[in-house]
């Protein structure tokens, strides 16, 4: 008897059928996710039209969503605790136009980005999960890095504003740039003792996490990338393409303070793919060298007549302190508004 599996066009058969159930059930579990936002939207608007007709004042108002949890949780089982129903009226309040809210997020999603204190940073992490298509995971992981403070703290106030309102925008090497960048991911104590060679091996053990540090754009090339000049050869840490700017990106990692020899180095790099690696239609490379600690007068002066696009960093193991990020973001946009009070 002949194998079915054998006849011509079998395989055909197969993955057509297969291709049309994956899509079914990736429609089915996007409609489900539709339904399940619009409802909690539904129901956060129920709860904010009750409370506006007066029904939440003091004497009873606390009791609100304790009682509806109860009761709820009785008719329709789990998914109505205070806490929930606490969101889903946040929801409401911050998405108070149903056709602002997008479905290419899910609830979960949601739920985190209503943990956010300040509107604009909110917009920004709405924004960027929509446009990079994060994860629920990845989201979290770049709320509790910080990653709104720590761009608008390398802009004014009118790149705030645009930060908040448009996600990041990439059209110049400066807005590939972190100050710091972290690296809680590689999973180093702060103050142990590590090589450079050991940071290396950590991001690359971890590159799907750095990738998501770097921001978007960013394709691995290669680590030790060897660079033969005359009778030596030299080796970049970690060698990057940008999709967006259409260039090579280079970093060189240093354990501890970036020194002033360090940019004549990276200055050297660059120098060599420009004239060695990049092709006629790649933009200009841009390199970064990523350290632990920088003297800022110190890179001013080293970086100073120097025509490439050659950045200095810091970087850090753990999670930036938000409260410390906020306090220096208000105090940044303090300063803007004094200025243009002050060229009025």
């Amino acid at each position: 008897m002949t194998d079915i599996t054998s006849i011509r066009d079998y395989d055909t058969l197969l993955n057509s059928i297969d291709s049309l159930w994956t899509i079914a059930r990736e429609k089915a579990i996007t409609a489900v996710n539709a339904e399940l936002l619009d409802a909690n939207w539904d129901t956060g608007r129920y709860i904010v039209e009750f409370e506006q007709d007066g029904h939440a004042r003091a004497e009873y108002g606390k009791r609100l969503l304790i009682t509806l949890s109860r009761d709820l949780t009785s008719r329709q089982g789990k998914g109505f605790s205070r806490s929930n129903l606490t969101y889903m009226r946040k929801l409401y309040i911050a998405f108070p136009k149903r056709e602002t809210l997008s479905h290419k997020l899910t609830w979960s999603h949601y739920f985190e980005l209503l943990k956010c204190e300040d509107m604009m940073e909110m917009q920004f992490y709405y924004n960027e999960a929509i446009n990079q298509r994060w994860k629920v995971r990845e989201l979290k992981r770049q709320i509790k890095s910080s990653l709104f403070h720590r761009l608008a703290l390398s802009t004014d106030k009118e790149g705030v504003i645009s930060l908040a309102h448009h996600g990041q925008q990439i059209m110049s090497a400066q807005d590939i740039l972190h100050d710091p960048y972290v690296l809680e991911f590689t999973g180093f104590p702060p103050k142990k003792q590590y090589k450079e060679h050991d940071l290396e091996q950590a991001l690359k053990d971890n590159m799907e996490q750095f990738l998501l540090e770097l921001g978007r754009g960013f394709a691995f090339v290669g680590r030790q990338y060897t660079i033969p000049i005359g009778s030596r050869l030299f080796k970049v840490d970690l060698v990057f393409y940008h999709c967006i700017l259409k260039c090579y990106v280079l970093i060189d990692l240093k354990r501890d303070e970036i020194g002033h020899n360090d940019i004549g180095q990276m200055n050297l790099y660059l120098n060599y793919f420009k004239t060695e690696i990049c092709q006629p239609d790649d933009n200009p490379p841009i390199g970064i060298v990523l350290g632990a600690k920088k003297d800022e007068l110190l890179m001013e002066y080293a970086l100073q007549g120097i025509n490439n696009q050659l950045f200095v960093a810091r970087y850090q193991l753990y999670l930036p302190r938000r409260e410390e990020l906020q306090a220096r973001l208000d105090s940044l946009l303090c300063e803007e508004c004094q200025k243009e009070r002050d060229s009025e």
